[in-house]
């Protein structure tokens, strides 16, 4: 199972609570700006073990409201 697969009954439980409120959703600036500096941390290879969990924790995140974000906007146009 990939973690597509394993995210994806959660998306579409979470898409179904209110449709038009979870495709509007966005990070805030400051947690924009934290994975924008682990990032550039990682494109330098300067990040630390500790910091490359918190991205792939934010990584995962984005995956999980993005795929939540497409099934509300499916049942938005139905």
């Amino acid at each position: 199972m990939t973690v597509t697969q394993a995210f994806d009954g959660v998306a579409e439980m979470l898409a179904q609570l209110d449709p038009a409120k979870i495709v509007v959703l966005q990070a805030s600036v400051e947690m924009s700006r934290q994975v924008e500096i682990l990032v550039n941390k990682k494109k330098a290879g300067s990040i630390t073990l500790e910091e490359t969990l918190e991205l792939e924790r934010y990584l995962a995140l984005d995956l999980l409201i993005g795929l939540a974000k497409a099934r509300a906007r499916r049942l938005l146009a139905a």
